[in-house]
């Protein structure tokens, strides 16, 4: 059958599921909103308040689903808009496809109005990216663009499309379906993750796991996206071992369970510190060593002979050097592996990770509102089966040590990029991909103020998200490093002003509370889950507030200190 370019890219993204588009139109993309104006019924379209709000929530879809996420915009300052969005879940590794449209082909390279390389823009950021100038390529291209998005490592693609090509006709062909059993049945790794390690490495691997006499699991994002919760939770059994966690790794091990110490790094718990610097095996599953989880390369896990499983091959050795890995999808790595491993005990070392989790607890102060009581509520109040989503910087922090997540895919932080305005469009796009949940945003006030214009989406829709502002009228963790390192001076961090986040979340029609004692906390939770609206909660906390345990940068993890350590 005959198309036009627009009805092309919309029949393509039916084939590929989509059911939700997030975006903000212009003129170079109009046809393509035409069409999807003729299509409102099978294709959802959620327009932002502004295109970074849209790659944002199109993320948070993503990372939520396991589905791809689908952006668009129009060309110019509509496809740059995206730009950080779509840095976010490259460096996340989150699997998008944003689709933006350019000036026609003849006005291509002329300074044309709204004309700008956005392929080229985002070519260090995206897997891949195509500017389509011919008709005939479009269906090929966007059907790739898909395909690349979720292969090996997941990450963002950018398809950009010139004006005439969208208007443009040529034959479509729908992409044929197979039928059911109709070919062999492959595994994981031999069909969409190639195997890319030998079986001697496979056994080098656990000949070094079942030699261990203090093994530890270090736990990252790869292990949430490749879906390997169950064979974590196998395998941390299996060897009788403690699990830690990152920031993208939360929900990829139970939250709730013995072994689990908690988050590793620059603000991980003192446990997950000191028990890697004192382990003999440590287990990196689906993470890249991040400067915010080794702290002082040099000195990270000198005790121990390390394994690193991983999908992408480019991250091992890359910041720390290991002694053994294998490269290939998470989880079928993994029911390689557990066969070879022995069943055994570690007594005495889990004992030593017991006692240390009673010496060093998470606290704080309990005598005032502050954000860990806060999330302590929240996790109360959703019973812990809400999906979180934060912007980044203290309260991100606090989110990830006091919320306890039981599964993944309930905890969305930009954690590579740490992109402040990130949360409020992730949540959105979170709880369009999953209506049933609850979803809640956790922000600074700082961060909200980046991109709180996105509340008006939210009303729009009526998409019944949850926003917690906590607001300590600074940026609390930019005042928190001038408190500790640059002698109290503090530069361009103090927000005490005259702005009031309930009347601008009223006047963008949502519903507001402002909380400034700790026995408001629960009832506004309570309240704002019932409304089944989009609602605002305002915590005032003081503005010095501080995460601990913390290593300053470039000390190792060893060396975490918490509010005791400072006052002894």
């Amino acid at each position: 059958m005959k198309l036009n370019g627009s009805e092309i890219v919309i029949e393509c993204l039916k084939e590929q599921g989509v059911d939700t588009v997030f975006g903000y139109p212009g003129g170079a993309i109009l046809n393509i909103y035409d069409a999807l104006y003729k299509h409102e019924k099978e294709i959802r379209h959620i327009l932002t308040s502004h295109e970074q709000g849209a790659a944002h929530a199109a993320d948070g879809y993503a990372r939520s689903t396991g589905k791809v996420g689908v952006c668009m915009a129009t060309s110019g300052p509509g496809a740059t808009n995206l730009v950080t969005g779509i840095a976010t879940a490259y460096m996340d590794s989150v699997p998008m496809v944003a689709i933006t449209a350019n000036v026609t082909l003849p006005l291509l390279g002329k300074d044309s109005f709204q004309e700008v390389d956005i392929a080229g823009i985002t070519m260090p950021i995206t897997k891949h990216g195509y500017i389509v100038k011919n008709v005939e390529e479009l269906a090929p291209t966007l059907r790739r663009a898909f395909e690349i998005a979720v292969s090996g490592r997941p990450g963002p693609v950018l398809v950009d499309i010139t004006k005439d090509v969208t208007a443009a006709e040529c034959e479509f062909t729908p992409l044929k379906k197979e039928a059911k059993n109709s070919k062999k049945t492959k595994t994981q790794s031999e069909d969409k993750y190639p195997r890319n390690y030998t079986d001697e490495a496979l056994k080098t691997v656990a000949d070094i796991i079942n030699s261990s006499k203090k093994p530890f699991i270090y736990l990252g994002g790869g292990a949430i996206i490749s879906g390997a919760y169950d064979e974590v939770k196998e395998l941390a059994e299996k060897i009788d071992s403690p699990v830690c966690d990152t920031l993208m790794g939360k929900g990829g091990f139970d939250g709730k369970a013995k072994r689990y110490t908690g988050m590793i790094g620059m603000h991980g718990t003192k446990t997950s510190n000191f028990g890697v610097s004192e382990c003999d095996c440590l287990i990196a599953l689906g993470a890249r060593f991040s400067d915010r989880v080794i702290g002082n390369a040099k000195k990270f896990a000198t005790n121990a002979r390390i394994v690193h499983l991983d999908i992408d091959a480019a991250e091992i050795n890359k910041n720390i050097r290991v002694d053994a890995a294998l490269v290939g999808d998470l989880k079928a790595t993994l029911n390689e592996l557990l066969p070879l491993l022995k069943k055994t005990s570690h007594k005495d070392w889990m004992s030593k990770i017991v006692d240390m989790k009673a010496k060093y607890p998470m606290n704080y102060d309990d005598s005032k509102l502050s954000c860990p009581y806060v999330i302590e509520k929240l996790d109360e109040v959703t019973k812990g089966k809400a999906i979180i989503t934060t912007d980044v910087g203290q309260h991100q922090m606090w989110a990830a040590q006091y919320y306890r997540y039981t599964k993944p895919r309930t905890f969305l932080s930009s954690g590579g990029l740490g992109t402040m305005g990130y949360g409020l469009g992730a949540c959105i796009g979170a709880q369009v991909g999953n209506p049933d949940d609850i979803c809640v945003n956790i922000a600074g006030d700082g961060c909200f103020r980046m991109n709180m214009n996105e509340l008006a989406t939210a009303s729009r829709y009526n998409i019944p998200i949850i926003q917690v502002v906590i607001n300590n009228h600074v940026l609390g963790m930019v005042r928190q490093w001038q408190t500790l390192f640059y002698g109290k001076r503090y530069s361009q961090t103090v927000l005490n002003d005259s702005v009031d986040f309930c009347k601008v979340a009223e006047g963008l029609g949502c519903a507001a509370i402002r909380v400034s004692k700790k026995e408001e906390v629960v009832p506004a939770l309570k309240k704002a889950i019932s409304l089944k609206r989009p609602v605002l909660i305002e915590c005032i906390i003081p503005e010095d507030d501080k995460v601990f345990p913390m290593v300053p940068a470039g000390a190792p993890i060893s060396e975490a200190f918490d509010a005791t350590d400072m006052k002894e």
